[in-house]
């Protein structure tokens, strides 16, 4: 499958998505399955489609909480940051991390 009959499936998932959304939701799509072809089958392309929901809305629930706390945590002077405080900012990376996993895929498919 190529991106311009991963894009016209996309639209048909969902009509009313805007061409920015088609193409992040094809990104999406196609790092998360090991061979684009098997986005062809339209069942294998509906359980991605699921999977990929359900991962894209738990990590902008996790950055929308993440968001919060740094924003609280940006208010206090980082000479007086407790251990707490350190592991809000390691948990603002991993957040980020997981994030970015989903638009560019994991590390081992990531070329320089």
């Amino acid at each position: 499958m190529n991106c311009q009959q991963l894009a016209a499936q996309v639209q048909r998932l969902q009509p009313h998505a805007s061409p920015r959304d088609v193409a992040r939701l094809c990104l999406l799509l196609m790092n998360h399955v090991p061979d684009a072809g098997n986005l062809d089958d339209s069942s294998h392309l509906c359980e991605a489609w699921r999977d990929i929901g359900i991962r894209l809305q738990a990590a902008t629930d996790q950055h929308a909480a993440m968001t919060q706390e740094l924003e609280d945590l940006a208010l206090t002077d980082p000479k007086d940051f407790s251990a707490e405080e350190i592991w809000v900012l390691i948990r603002a990376i991993k957040v980020q991390s997981q994030v970015l996993q989903l638009y560019v895929g994991p590390p081992d498919q990531v070329r320089a």
